[in-house]
């Protein structure tokens, strides 16, 4: 039979209170530690360890799990009282920063909250007061939902009193760091790990007064950064947290009339839909970001025709799916320099290349059908991929080797392969492993041939590294 779980004794140090909070959490949460290491790419062996305080943990990480818990920044908060117990003990105590009370974090006198005793500005509580708060119920007493709009007013994490043009340009520049590690590591690496702060931030501005003209300006920051992380947890297979993400940065974007930022998001919820296996409800939301076209640019066009070409591609009709792609074709080739928002600068030829090609790629196996489009594709778009973009090359460059191997030549495709593993090896990207095992299924045939062999025992090491 299972072991009971040890108990914790909160009581011996503010890290230890930690850890106690994040069982509690996990198990409000129905999570095995297990489950939740997945979620921050550690083992549950190591997830019970910190929870013991017998590994160590530090801020990014308290960070990640605070995420992963949907805690709305409670972790983190309490975070803070290990790091001031850590620095009490190695530095002088003037230098210490003092933390707010949890009382005054918005629920004073109401709730679990209004009966805590306080936790005293200039130290750590004491064992005798963490023992008092405990037998109240302590922060894990309270509903976890009731979190996520609590948010400090003092402390790194405070809101301004005043919505400013430059709190919004901060925002704005989360998104677009986060988009660049997403690019460049993938889903599941930094851009997942350090966004838990970014977002509880950016979304408590909502909730602070601002002036009329800045109204539009700050939701379309928030969702911007909503639709970023909704990216990056869909490349992580965050599937839930990436819906939750990206069905707000659409409502962001509409509270913004900015249908700039609407289109964006709704091409992501499509992309989404499609790969998670729904992909009738992904053409939904790519025609429905079509709404209005007119005020949309020619790369933003190209880009939703892309996605109802995937989702075309998926039901299996290539008719529709090779007319979506003409249709992309024709309004990418509209487009003109200066008439896109910041963020399609992405959407250069080399990405045109490689989401067409993707589209034409789950047609060209398919009775009837020839898999030079494809081919052609792809390697227009590995070609033109700049090392920025080096999960969307492995990506086209996987593509590019299971379309080969597929069509009978192992030499070439492995090739490819083996230069698809190299980038796909420097990733935090379950969807470019996932790919990698698709190319895995279609070399079966060839395992016997030495270069194949191999390349098996690569595509192995690399997808349980």
């Amino acid at each position: 039979m299972p072991q009971k779980p040890k108990p914790l004794d909160e009581t011996l140090s503010a890290r230890a209170w930690w850890g106690k909070e994040l069982r509690n959490w996990r198990r409000v949460r129905g999570l095995s530690s297990k489950a939740l290491g997945a979620k921050v790419h550690l083992s549950g062996s190591s997830i019970e360890r910190i929870e013991k305080n017998e590994r160590p943990c530090n801020a990014a990480l308290a960070g990640a799990l605070d995420v992963a818990l949907d805690a709305g920044g409670a972790l983190v908060r309490l975070w803070r009282h290990v790091e001031e117990e850590v620095a009490r003990g190695c530095a002088d105590a003037d230098n210490l920063r003092t933390e707010p009370p949890l009382d005054s974090f918005g629920a004073q006198g109401t709730g679990i909250l209004g009966v805590n005793p306080p936790v005293l500005l200039d130290r750590s509580p004491s064992a005798v007061e963490r023992r008092s708060f405990f037998a109240l119920g302590g922060i894990a007493a309270l509903a976890p939902g009731t979190f996520t709009d609590l948010l400090p007013k003092t402390g790194p994490t405070a809101l301004p009193k005043v919505v400013r043009p430059e709190d919004i340009e901060q925002v704005r520049t989360a998104a677009n760091t986060l988009a660049g590690w997403d690019n460049l590591y993938g889903g599941g690496g930094i851009a997942r790990s350090s966004s838990a702060g970014l977002f509880v931030w950016a979304k408590g501005l909502l909730t602070v007064k601002r002036p009329p003209e800045l109204e539009a300006d700050l939701y379309a920051a928030v969702g911007r950064l909503s639709i970023v992380m909704g990216a990056s947890a869909f490349d992580a297979y965050e599937h839930e947290d990436a819906t939750h993400l990206l069905q707000f940065g659409t409502w962001c974007a509409e509270q913004a009339g900015n249908w700039h930022l609407r289109a964006t998001a709704l091409n992501w919820q499509a992309r989404h839909e499609i790969w998670c296996g729904r992909p009738d409800s992904g053409l939904t939301h790519a025609e429905n970001g079509l709404l209005r076209s007119d005020r949309l640019t020619h790369r933003e066009q190209a880009m939703l025709h892309n996605a109802r070409a995937r989702a075309w591609a998926k039901l299996e009709n290539p008719q529709e799916t090779l007319a979506a792609i003409g249709r992309s074709d024709d309004a990418f080739a509209g487009a003109r320099k200066g008439e896109d928002v910041e963020w399609m600068a992405y959407y250069d030829e080399a990405q045109h290349y490689g989401d067409t090609g993707h589209a034409a790629f789950d047609i060209a196996l398919l009775p009837g059908q020839s898999p030079v489009l494809a081919a052609h594709r792809l390697k227009a778009a590995i070609e033109g991929h700049t090392d920025a973009y080096v999960r969307s090359r492995a990506l086209s460059r996987t593509k590019l080797a299971t379309l080969t191997m597929a069509t009978g030549d192992p030499r070439h495709a492995v090739a490819l392969a083996n230069r698809a593993l190299g980038e796909v090896g420097r990733l935090r990207s379950k969807r470019a492993a996932s790919d990698i095992r698709d190319l895995a299924k279609v070399s079966a045939r060839y395992a016997r041939t030495p270069e194949v062999a191999e390349l098996r025992e690569r595509i192995t090491a690399t997808v349980l590294a």
